[in-house]
């Protein structure tokens, strides 16, 4: 009798043990984390920056979304959009309400608090002009005493001394659509910079490409990259081994033919 007690006893010791291990808050935590780690909350921001990223109707799609959705669900996360001002994304990174957002190193304001992972394409910043105005660009000094339409919390590191000086103005908008319409209907305004695909992509799905004439000189050429917090280490390493698959075998090229 005693020895069945004693049986009983430990068995029902035994189980609560095991419930208290199981419902303690540390491994409350660790399931936490492990569900975390299989969401990945990507800033497309409010307005997109087509055709990186398009936001039509809450339904993301564009180059950078579309190849850090093959991505992740290669390993294993789920990507969740978020809309988030530009001038909000840094902070709200850091403080992990958000896990990646696309960036140039180059345009980071504290690109030491982030990391980087490789560059998924190429931005290539140049001046669109109205067409036949005579403008020219060969360097900086060509943009002396004009204005130009630029987008609204972005840096453009070459021209930053002119426009800290007051040698060229800079306007700032906050849609990238909103740039060719000030330069096209506005008197002081010469000419807008923006990546030659976005603009023109724009151009063309607003009827206006030949309104508007683009320099063959560029002011920039950065790697267009996920920016993440420093303690992503293991999903950049991943995200960039895959990426280079991606570039090997044809799959990236195939998707940015869909939005040439």
């Amino acid at each position: 009798m005693q020895n069945r007690l004693s049986c009983r006893l430990s068995a029902t010791l035994g189980t609560l043990l095991f419930a208290l291990v199981t419902l303690s808050p540390s491994a409350f935590a660790s399931q936490e984390i492990s569900q975390e780690k299989q969401v990945f909350r990507f800033n497309v921001s409010p307005n997109g920056y087509p055709p990186y990223l398009i936001v039509h109707q809450n339904q993301p799609s564009g180059i950078m979304w579309d190849v850090v959705s093959v991505v992740a669900r290669r390993l294993g996360y789920t990507v969740i959009a978020e809309q988030i001002p530009r001038k909000r994304v840094d902070q709200m990174l850091l403080e992990g309400y958000i896990d990646g957002t696309p960036r140039a190193r180059e345009w980071a304001d504290d690109p030491e608090q982030f990391l980087f992972t490789d560059p998924v394409v190429d931005i290539e910043e140049v001046f669109f002009v109205p067409a036949q105005s005579g403008f020219s660009y060969e360097s900086p000094d060509d943009l002396v005493s004009k204005t130009i339409v630029t987008h609204l919390g972005y840096r453009y590191p070459l021209l930053e001394p002119y426009f800290e000086e007051g040698r060229i103005r800079r306007f700032d908008v906050s849609r990238d659509k909103d740039m060719f319409t000030f330069v096209l209907h506005g008197d002081r305004f010469d000419a807008a910079v923006a990546d030659r695909l976005v603009g023109k992509w724009i151009l063309r799905n607003e009827g206006l490409r030949q309104h508007f004439d683009i320099t063959r000189e560029s002011i920039s050429n950065y790697g267009f990259r996920l920016m993440l917090r420093k303690d992503w280490h293991s999903f950049a390493n991943r995200f960039n081994e895959e990426l280079a698959k991606m570039k090997e075998n044809g799959e990236l090229d195939a998707i940015l033919a869909n939005y040439r």
